[in-house]
C-alpha cells in the first residue's frame, strides 16, 4: 500500500528531494516536516513561511496554495 503524501510529499519525490532536506533548510524538527508531508498536520503561519522560502530555493515560482489548502 502506498503512503499518504500531502501535495508537499508530492512535490519532495517528483524533485527527488528527501524529507531530512527540508528538515535541514527549514530547522524544523523531523517529526513536523513528516507529519506535513503526511498530511497528518497543518503548518501554522510561522512553520509555512520556513517551509515555503525553502521550497522558492528550487522553485521560485512555488505558492502556498499549490501545496496547502489555507
Amino acid at each position: 500500500m502506498a503512503k499518504k503524501r500531502s501535495e508537499l510529499g508530492k512535490w519532495l519525490d517528483k524533485r527527488g528531494l528527501k524529507q531530512e532536506w527540508l528538515v535541514i533548510e527549514t530547522k524544523l524538527s523531523r517529526n513536523t516536516i513528516s507529519d506535513i508531508c503526511a498530511g497528518r498536520r497543518t503548518p501554522t503561519t510561522p512553520t509555512l513561511k520556513r517551509v515555503m522560502q525553502a521550497v522558492r530555493k528550487v522553485d521560485r515560482k512555488a505558492k502556498v496554495d499549490d501545496f496547502f489548502d489555507i
